[in-house]
């Protein structure tokens, strides 16, 4: 990774520098007995109270503090210390948690797998030779710990093997055989051998190329440029970003990724305050297919795996189109050491169709306003599968979060005649000797609103009938949702469905109260059991929707440690407390679901699927924002080259 010069730190919520991240290293390791070998999982900004923020103006004086959780000797420690002051302000012991599993810990138990005498025989019985081919996997063996290592740091390990260096890694998978890692001694404590499912043919023999030099590329695919002459229509001053009326600070966590905070719209002349902080807080990819050598998958790729250590470089992909701007992503090594990851975030804007459009027919003229957006993303490559989040937002004051996967199923391997309708609804066959089974993506993202900076209640709201029998009379009904456990809720599109929070200290113009509601787009619930893995660890499954009172310790869905974590804790456990709704500082929290029946077309590389929701200003203005926007006439200019003849 590469180095940069520091810029200077001009808000509360910026990311930590790395002269930061170093002074509170070095101000813990002088003021605690740090051991050799110890392990420094996070160092974070330990952000600011809201009062902080919210009462912050250009200019101002501010302290930083730094949260940092570091294992050593088998025990995971957090400490909070002051880098304006350099000092130690509080050091904790947790037990019996597992922080996130580190890229360090991967690459190394790769190496120790492929040379593990015991994998290599069960490889070897399916027909590897050459084990520098194989690409392992070492994932969360969280809930399907062998019982006599279950107090150890352990991975999962499967596998695959290639023909050839450059080959698709994931294309023979090497079915059936499991390492288990313990990642504090680095070392194989077991190998878990199901048996081979084809004699005959045990390793798919297909290399199911994908890349632009192995494929016969077309060439009827012109190139699309998106020229913007007069540059980007955003402003941006270190991690502060200014777009027409909206105004926020892009963040970065390891765990997280790409977080918002202080989201602000004007109106009027008025910065309006509408978020808090965002981000997606938590997800679950469980597995459906019964057969034990998947049915265990089920991983938490953010608070297992620390999304935002797995983030691309953008510019290496050409993931982003037209004027871009790229934010860095500082964060620690293993060693506590400062590192850059370059072009981590992408930012530009796109069109997107139309924004407004009325066509006055009697006269004769027609105004047209283009939905631009502006996109704010970052993508984490988190072995087979790609994961881009992008956050929208809209002229008309709304936001959207979507998430849009894509790269490689993960899959196995299955005997070479098996019928691809012989599969029972848990996998599709996808090539010779190629299953991949049916899952699911849940992704929980944590909205702490704080519309006017004022207290809040939620509302759901739905439609109903009204009237008599011969009339066509139909109401949004709105319930006020006064504790936790009402609000504990899920999407009814046949009902249109959504949740509102609103303000209870400010109105617009008309008297209702300013607010913004959380539409839902798709979604799907989970159909695990109650008991299974999934269900316990991933309370936030239970439900599409949830709200709590703010509590800063409160912050991702499925609670700080979820790896090797076989208890229910987070939303499930707060929400227990059954606190009030009711004049409060709310947060709300949306799961969202993907459901993936795979198929053939998905093979060798997923076309992307794509999951969102919105925000919407419902009350929050007094009319369409987006009326101000200017026409773009240079859209109906160009000459028309080509016709239907042609």
């Amino acid at each position: 990774m590469a180095t940069l010069t520091e810029p200077a730190v001009d808000h509360p919520l910026e990311p930590l520098t790395g002269v930061e991240i170093e002074t509170a290293v070095d101000v813990l390791e002088a003021e605690y007995d740090i051991a050799n070998g110890a392990v420094y999982h996070t160092v974070v900004l330990d952000e600011p109270s809201k009062s902080v923020v919210d009462d912050f103006e250009t200019g101002d004086v501010f302290d930083r503090e730094a949260f940092i959780v570091f294992r050593q000797d088998g025990d995971t420690y957090e400490a909070t210390v002051s880098v304006t002051d350099e000092e130690l302000l509080e050091i904790e012991h947790i037990p019996g948690v597992q922080p996130a599993i580190t890229p360090e810990e991967v690459d190394k138990s790769m190496e120790v797998v492929k040379n593990d005498p015991e994998w290599q025989a069960a490889a070897a019985r399916r027909g590897v030779e050459n084990f520098d081919l194989a690409i392992v996997d070492p994932w969360p063996a969280s809930g399907f710990e062998p019982p006599e290592y279950e107090n150890r740091r352990l991975v999962r390990a499967i596998s695959w093997i290639r023909t050839e260096e450059e080959g698709n890694g994931y294309a023979r998978p090497i079915e059936g055989v499991f390492a288990f890692v313990d990642l504090d001694e680095m070392e194989v404590v077991k190998v878990e051998d199901n048996g081979v499912v084809d004699e005959d043919q045990p390793l798919p023999p297909n290399d199911a190329d994908f890349r632009a030099d192995r494929v016969d590329t077309r060439d009827d695919f012109d190139h699309l440029d998106v020229v913007q002459p007069d540059g980007p229509s955003f402003d941006v001053d270190g991690h502060t970003v200014e777009w027409l009326d909206w105004e926020f600070q892009v963040g970065w966590t390891p765990r997280e990724g790409l977080v918002f905070h202080d989201v602000r719209f004007e109106d009027d002349g008025e910065s309006r305050k509408v978020l808090h902080r965002a981000s997606a807080s938590e997800m679950a990819v469980p597995y459906g297919d019964s057969d034990p050598n998947h049915s265990w998958k089920d991983a938490f790729d953010i608070g297992e795996f620390h999304v935002g250590r797995m983030a691309n470089v953008l510019t290496e992909g050409c993931d982003c189109l037209g004027e871009m701007y790229y934010f860095d992503a500082m964060m620690n090594s293993v060693d506590g050491e400062p590192e850059v990851l370059p072009n981590a975030i992408c930012m530009h804007e796109e069109d997107d169709g139309v924004l407004w459009k009325h066509t006055e027919w009697r006269k004769g003229h027609t105004e047209v306003r283009r939905r631009r957006r502006l996109v704010v993303s970052f993508i984490a490559t988190v072995y087979n599968y790609d994961y881009g989040f992008y956050w929208y937002f809209y002229p008309d004051g709304s936001i959207e979060g979507e998430v849009r996967l894509t790269g490689i199923d993960s899959n196995g391997a299955v005997s070479a005649d098996t019928d691809a309708t012989d599969t029972n609804g848990e996998f599709a066959v996808v090539g010779e000797g190629v299953k991949t089974p049916i899952h699911q993506h849940h992704f929980n993202f944590r909205l702490d609103f704080d519309i006017d900076e004022s207290s809040s209640r939620v509302k759901e709201v739905h439609n109903e009938p009204v009237g008599s029998d011969r009339k066509n009379g139909f109401k949004a009904s709105e319930t006020l949702l006064e504790t936790e456990q009402e609000a504990r809720d899920d999407i009814d599109p046949l009902k249109g469905k959504y949740w509102r929070i609103e303000s209870t200290e400010t109105t617009n113009s008309y008297g209702r109260p300013c607010g913004y509601k959380l539409e839902p787009h798709s979604n799907v619930n989970s159909p695990a059991k109650p008991t299974s893995s999934v269900k316990r660890r991933a309370g936030f499954l239970q439900h599409n929707f949830w709200a709590t009172p703010y509590d800063e310790d409160e912050q991702y869905a499925a609670g700080d440690y979820p790896n090797e974590n076989g208890d229910t804790t987070g939303l499930t456990e707060w929400t227990e407390q059954d606190r009030s709704l009711v004049d409060e500082d709310n947060v709300l929290w949306y799961t969202l679901g993907v459901n993936h029946v795979t198929r053939a077309e998905d093979w060798p590389v997923l076309p992307v699927e794509v999951a969102s929701f919105h925000l919407k200003p419902e009350g929050f203005l007094d009319e369409n924002p987006a009326i101000t926007l200017p026409p773009e006439p240079a859209a109906c200019e160009h000459d028309r080259t080509t016709t239907g003849d042609d």
